[in-house]
């Protein structure tokens, strides 16, 4: 049992922690453990991406997409999450991906990871506020007499994000407590929608989650997958499901600053966080799969493909209690993501990441201890975001679809270039010493080169039609960064403190912390 001795040592010892990578404790380091797990569950959210995105694996290769692809998915993922929790104990600190990419590489490739990172996790924001907004609209729309057209969509969003950013503002104790229900709200919504499907199931045909068919450019089908592919790519393909959902678990690294014994607690949190989702996750969706009525009628729905069978099988009042609960739960999913965003700003901001705007964006507020001024940036940029890209086409295309399609892979990105840089800096200068938390330099190594081999798949699977636009768009961005690199920001751009610069600091920090009324206590 820790005694308030304990908790004041692993205070201290955090606070130094930070102090040695020369930043000051302005946040409010007040999260536990179960929190700091709690949001990066919260983000991945099975009850979002789980469902949302569920016509990616019944419009392409059926039953087996999910009985198959799911653990398929998650594995990839969960590789990637346990190579960079081994980083995160070694350095536990807000705007991770940034931090890392700095410490173990260059200037460059912090600046780079920080781009991709905070890209991805704009538009992810945006993205799943959008679902959010589909999901209302077919769960509850008939009821408010919505129309699905470009002002109600963006209206919904703006709603609801403000209102996920007001909460952040209000400080991080509200915000973890709305997080912990919603860990608690994802589980219980699970196991109660897995009840239901297997109660309501005609029959367990356990054989349709093994089953592999294609119906990629079929009627119905071919508003997820619009080209008949072969079946080996409409399984690759399917797989973007569990990667677009199980993604998100950085935000334990970026809560990192407000987790009490966070070298410890971040690592776990990623790890437990991405180890449940897909474990609920998948009795979740297979016990789904077994209770539609008829495969080939399932894909013909397209992305409609849940409401449809719900409507089959599950009586209305049932139906609606569970579709309040996901609706919770999908809006404390984009809740959890404004945290995230706003840390990953501040982070780079208190850097001079982000020109002409660092400066505002480093802010804290002294009563409430959050970045409070990041947090309405990253959530202002994300509805801007939805509104233009909505009202854009490209080639027939919306631009919000095609911008949509490169977010897993700028996310994914941005966890892969600080994953090959541990693994090439493990044991030398940049990386002396592992922390607590720890799976041993071989096993790191093992699971850092599988990684990288899993962001091969998932960049190939993610630039398949109807999403090639994400690779012009991907060699674009880098090709683009490396001339403003070059030309502008490595001469402006100092990147973290190291050396000297760190005892440098000593002064601004202690004001830093005055300021906000850290006490070291």
């Amino acid at each position: 049992m820790t005694t308030h001795h304990d908790e004041h040592e692993i205070h201290k010892r955090d606070i130094k922690v930070l102090h040695e990578m020369g930043y000051a404790q302005e946040l409010n380091r007040s999260m536990s453990s179960f929190s700091n797990f709690a949001i990066s569950f919260s983000i991945i959210c099975i009850l979002s991406g789980g469902i949302n995105s569920l016509g990616q694996a019944t419009a392409g290769a059926g039953g087996a997409a999910i009985g198959i692809g799911w653990p398929v998915g998650v594995i990839l993922s969960g590789l990637f999450a346990v190579a960079l929790a081994q980083i995160s104990s070694a350095y536990p600190t807000a705007g991770g991906l940034y931090h890392w990419g700095s410490i173990l590489g260059n200037r460059f490739t912090g600046w780079l990871s920080a781009w991709l990172n905070l890209l991805g996790l704009i538009t992810v924001l945006g993205a799943i506020n959008v679902g959010t907004f589909y999901f209302f609209f077919g769960a509850f729309g008939s009821y408010f007499g919505l129309e699905d057209n470009l002002q109600t969509r963006v209206a919904f969003v703006a709603g609801i994000t403000a209102l996920q950013a007001l909460v952040n503002h209000m400080g991080i104790n509200l915000t973890v407590k709305l997080t912990d229900l919603s860990g608690y709200l994802i589980l219980l919504g699970a196991v109660a929608l897995t009840a239901v499907c297997l109660f309501f199931a005609e029959t367990w045909d356990f054989a349709r989650l093994f089953t592999f068919s294609n119906y990629t450019g079929t009627e119905g089908a071919s508003a997820v997958w619009p080209n008949a592919i072969p079946l080996e790519m409409a399984f690759l393909v399917g797989l973007l499901l569990p990667l677009y959902t199980i993604t998100g678990y950085d935000a334990s690294a970026h809560t990192a600053e407000e987790t009490k014994n966070a070298a410890m607690a971040v690592p776990k949190g990623m790890v437990s966080s991405v180890l449940w989702s897909g474990v609920f996750g998948y009795l979740m969706l297979c016990a789904f799969v077994l209770m539609i009525p008829n495969m080939d009628d399932a894909a013909k729905q397209g992305w409609n493909v849940f409401f449809w069978a719900m409507d089959q099988r599950v009586p209305v009042t049932i139906k609606e209690t569970l579709y309040g609960i996901i609706f919770a739960a999908q809006f404390l999913c984009g809740l959890a993501t404004v945290t995230s965003v706003s840390r990953m700003i501040f982070a780079f901001s208190r850097d001079d990441g982000i020109p002409g705007v660092s400066g505002m964006l480093a802010k804290v507020s002294p009563s409430f201890r959050s970045p409070v001024n990041a947090i309405w940036f990253g959530s202002i940029l994300s509805v801007l975001f939805v509104w233009f890209t909505s009202a854009i086409t490209i080639a027939g295309t919306p631009a919000y679809s095609i911008v949509v399609s490169c977010t897993v892979i700028f996310l994914f990105l941005s966890f892969a270039l600080p994953i090959f840089l541990g693994l090439i800096a493990y044991g030398g200068p940049k990386w002396p010493a592992p922390g607590p938390w720890n799976i041993g330099g071989l096993m790191f190594r093992l699971v850092a080169i599988l990684s990288l081999v899993a962001m091969g798949v998932i960049f190939y699977a993610g630039i398949q039609p109807p999403n090639d636009w994400a690779l012009p768009i991907t060699l674009g961005f880098v090709a683009v960064s490396l001339v403003i690199w070059l030309l502008v920001e490595n001469r402006r751009f100092k990147g973290p403190p190291i050396g000297e610069e760190i005892a440098r600091r000593k002064a601004e920090i202690a004001a830093a912390e005055a300021a906000v009324g850290e006490t070291g206590i």
